[in-house]
């Protein structure tokens, strides 16, 4: 299996990836491929951490499921207006569409809230948004959100649906005003310790922010420097300032390692074994398929008969989880931007069923979490 993964991570120019896979609450293979830091000679090594991309959306999701029950927040509760959960004056007084007042918490974790990216996405157009707005400094997310609330919203909230990074930034600051504690905070006290997760952070924009065990990023052959993010003028490399990688928050800014995201998976699975992080209702409404392709709650997708699926990608990293129904659970992350973009995604899906029939019967009965 592990020549055909280096094959594969050789094909795709890959400098380094992890893969993890477990069955049930059993991790039973994780590994790192290539390199870590290739400059500094360092191996990538399964406790290697990375960024986890919009993988960060399943971690928010859970989030606010654990708040839904311990009944702080309700998923029909609307996000805006003097009676919503951001009620700030600072945000109902600039919304000129009154659809605003709609939202609710549940069509945010559905992509459902009426947000759009025909004007670019917010989260990734920090420069034109400074412009636009005179800004000397890169906005933090109260400033943004005064900003696009001004707008209107792209359809009438819980008639359509679009991929949208703002509607889980959003939620991040939900969980904020909810639990009284930073975003960052609650997830690390209330969700990742209780799962048996101790390396998951929030991601810097920089090689100086890089954690003692974080991996180096690459950009794929060809890529050309852009202008940073903040105007100042500065050439940088893509993965290393082209975005306020912080300030996606429950969006994107996530890091960590495929073995650790295997025991995240493992704590909200149903599976006997591992205690889940959250209620047996709270973990079917998150994985109930939906009917038109629309967006589950935290995976992109979870489809009964086929494995649930979570993609991440940002300028330097690639992440995905595929659990399939059989309780297995494989995981991938990479150091490096690919040049195909979702292809990448697709490609790896159908790597894992490929290595699935082949090798899913020889992996040995054990479960590596036991021998941390």
């Amino acid at each position: 299996m592990e020549n055909e993964l280096k094959r594969y991570f050789e094909r795709w120019e890959l400098n380094g990836a992890q893969i993890a896979v477990s069955r049930g609450d059993s991790l039973l293979y994780a590994k790192g491929f290539g390199w870590a830091d290739k400059e500094a000679g360092q191996e990538m090594q399964p406790s290697n951490i990375m960024r986890l991309a919009s993988v960060s959306k399943l971690l928010t999701a859970v989030g606010i499921m654990k708040l839904v029950d311990d009944k702080k927040i309700k998923l029909s509760e609307h996000v805006f207006g003097a009676k919503g959960i951001l009620n700030d004056t600072a945000f109902t007084n600039v919304i000129k569409d009154p659809r605003y007042f709609d939202i609710t918490v549940e069509q945010l974790l559905r992509h459902k809230a009426g947000f759009t990216t025909g004007a670019g996405d917010p989260m990734f157009s920090t420069r034109y948004i400074m412009m636009q707005n005179r800004l000397t400094e890169a906005p933090d997310n109260k400033t943004l959100m005064k900003i696009l609330l001004k707008r209107r919203l792209g359809f009438t909230p819980g008639t359509a649906k679009r991929y949208s990074n703002v509607g889980y930034t959003l939620l991040s600051m939900i969980i904020e005003k909810k639990t009284r504690m930073s975003y960052e905070q609650f997830m690390t006290d209330s969700i990742f310790r209780p799962a048996g997760c101790f390396d998951f952070h929030i991601a810097g924009n920089y090689p100086k922010d890089r954690r003692s065990n974080e991996v180096k990023y690459y950009m794929h052959k060809g890529s050309e420097p852009v202008l940073e993010y903040n105007n100042s003028g500065r050439m940088v490399e893509k993965c290393y300032g082209e975005n306020d990688i912080p300030r996606l928050q429950g969006a994107g800014a996530w890091c960590g390692s495929a073995a650790e995201l295997s025991r995240f998976v493992a704590a909200i699975d149903l599976v006997p074994g591992a205690k889940d992080i959250l209620s047996k209702g709270a973990i079917e409404f998150m994985t109930r398929e939906m009917p038109d392709y629309d967006f589950s709650i935290g995976w992109n997708f979870t489809p009964a008969n086929g494995p649930w699926i979570r993609t991440g990608s940002l300028s330097g990293t690639s992440a995905i989880i595929l659990r399939y129904p059989d309780t297995e659970c494989w995981i991938l992350i990479t150091n490096t931007s690919t040049w195909k973009g979702h292809g990448f995604s697709k490609d790896t899906m159908r790597l894992f069923e490929k290595l699935r029939k082949e090798y899913s019967s020889k992996f040995p009965k054990r479960n590596l979490f036991l021998a941390e």
